[in-house]
């Protein structure tokens, strides 16, 4: 790496007109910065990189150029979880997301870069442009996600609101189908390539608070204490949804009566969560919007009988609107620089995936004032586009969105949480400095540089320092793996009863169980697998431990 550096380095003394210079920097803003600042100089970057590239640069060198500025990216672009783990695999990629995102970034700044130049001063960063592009497709070809189209499905009321979309403005490369296990979904008319604009939406069709704010329920809703306009537009939807002469009438017929979120599960499907993450988070978040639904009505009901019917502002109803916001409802920063949640007439249609084809949305265009949907991926025709709802948990995504994602989702971790007395010894340890730990299943990676005993390095250095600081500052290697086999123990037993706890599930029969009960299923068994392959990490980690300590490992 620090010969590249160098062989990119031998381009500062060309003229500056026959080089161009990439800047890649860490932004101090970053709420990771120490842990991306330190990760970076471990790697020979610092904060602020140059990169240099030739207008006539070989494909060597370009390749070069490429692979540093992605190293770089890679780093910038880290989310929380990503940044704990580390890499998984030997290329130095720590996630498909995050691959997505250093290359997009990378691209956003080759084409503003080749913007300001002359058009015929230009090859250097076209070649790259080429070669960036190319990488998009190399890793499309390597996360091909099938998605099978139910012909026999009538899309009636959604293409009725894909026409009057478009009259209002919409612009779209999409059209509406149903989408074999996974619902209504979005599929390309036409191939799409990066950055190629997927669906345009103008402000005038975007519902926000604006829409409440003209409403006759405004000037009572305000004067309430702690009142959120997200909860206005709750209580707005409620009314509007039975509101014949509605603006958005078309948009609320498209609406399905029951979201089936987590949200809506009985009470089977409750019981057979039992000892997973999922029944903490479901119970946590219906206990508050009960509170919440509660200290609105039957108060607001009785005081205002004309704007707050009571029929219409039923317990039901208002959980309704609450699956409605929450699973269909963006966050949208705004020309005056505020961020604001906003229901998007077609563009709810978009379904989540692992693997997304939209990363980079959720600011209005101040120069169209629209909301647009660019591809960060290709995107054939006939293949469903998807966006990135955000980096969720499987507990969440089935709370609040109703669904369990396909494949292995990265951000399916089990946090742990120890006593403050064990943090005493951990101070001066630099890779301990995170406020949790966490674990998640092993099948995430076979980089046991990275993952030793399938461990994130974070936790065990954590744990070595806070059970014996002693043997963690000393070169005894038996000190270090009786240290390791008290740990392993340790780590065991906490698992080992979480696995106990779980509900049984081999006695229900999925084919004749209801929807929420066969997600529940799916969950359990995705924490029990989870926890298993923990399990078989710690116990295969004891062996080796115990090898060595048989071998009269450090022994003099």
């Amino acid at each position: 790496m620090e010969e590249d550096k160098q062989q990119l380095g031998s381009h500062d003394a060309v003229e500056a007109d026959d080089v161009y210079s990439l800047v890649l920097e860490l932004s101090e803003n970053d709420p990771f910065f120490e842990k991306k600042k330190k990760l970076l100089c471990d790697k020979g970057f610092g904060m602020k990189e140059s990169i240099h590239i030739k207008r006539s640069c070989c494909p060597d060198s370009l390749s070069t150029a490429l692979k540093l500025m992605l190293q770089i990216a890679r780093i910038i672009h880290l989310d929380e979880v990503e940044l704990y783990f580390g890499e998984v695999d030997p290329l130095g990629h720590y996630s498909t997301r995050n691959e997505m995102e250093a290359l997009n970034w990378i691209l956003s700044l080759v084409d503003a870069s080749i913007l300001s130049q002359l058009k015929n001063q230009k090859n250097g960063l076209q070649d790259l442009r080429i070669a960036i592009l190319s990488c998009f497709h190399e890793l499309a070809a390597k996360n091909t996600e099938e998605s099978k189209v139910d012909k026999n499905y009538s899309c009636g009321k959604e293409n009725c609101l894909i026409d009057w979309a478009k009259r209002k403005g919409v612009q779209t490369n999409l059209q509406i189908a149903y989408i074999e296990g996974a619902g209504r979904g979005a599929i390309a008319v036409k191939d799409l390539d990066v950055g190629d604009i997927a669906l345009e939406i103008p402000l005038s069709i975007i519902i926000s608070e604006e829409l409440v704010h003209k409403s006759d329920m405004y000037q009572i809703l305000e004067k309430i204490d702690g009142m959120t306009p997200e909860t206005m537009l709750l209580l707005w939807s409620m009314k509007e949804k039975h509101n014949c002469n509605s603006d958005f009438k078309i948009y609320f017929e498209t609406l399905p009566e029951h979201f089936n979120t987590g949200l809506s599960f009985g009470v089977d499907a409750i019981m057979t969560l039992e000892g997973t993450l999922l029944l903490e988070e479901l119970t946590q978040a219906k206990e508050h919007l009960r509170t919440q639904y509660d200290a609105l009505f039957p108060e607001l009901s009785n005081a205002h009988p004309d704007i707050f019917p009571s029929e219409q502002y039923t317990w039901e109803h208002f959980l309704w609107a609450c699956e409605l916001w929450y699973s269909n409802s963006l966050k949208i920063m705004f020309a005056d620089g505020k961020l604001r949640t906003c229901l998007i007439p077609v563009a709810s249609f978009l379904n989540h995936s692992l693997y997304p084809h939209i990363v980079r949305y959720g600011k209005i265009d101040s120069a169209t004032n629209s909301l647009k949907f660019p591809l960060s991926r290709p995107c054939s025709a006939g293949e469903q586009c998807c966006l990135r709802y955000g980096s969720f948990a499987s507990s969440h995504l089935i709370t609040f969105y109703g669904f369990l994602p396909e494949g292995n989702n990265p951000y399916d971790v089990i946090p742990l949480d120890f006593d403050d007395d064990q943090a005493d010894g951990v101070e001066d340890c630099s890779l301990s400095n995170w406020t949790t730990h966490m674990v998640r299943g092993t099948w995430m990676s076979n980089n046991h540089d990275i993952f030793y005993y399938g461990l994130p390095s974070p936790l065990l250095d954590y744990l070595r320092r806070a059970r014996s600081p002693t043997s963690c500052t000393t070169t005894t290697l038996r000190a270090k793996l009786e240290c390791d086999n008290e740990i392993l123990e340790n780590l065991l037993s906490i698992f080992s009863g979480m696995m106990d706890s779980f509900g049984d599930t081999e006695s229900i029969n999925s084919s004749n169980a209801s929807w929420d009960v066969k997600v529940a299923v799916k969950y359990n068994d995705l924490q029990k697998m989870i926890v298993s392959s923990i399990l078989t990490s710690c116990y295969s980690g004891k062996n080796m431990v115990n090898h060595e300590l048989s071998k009269g490992a450090g022994e003099e």
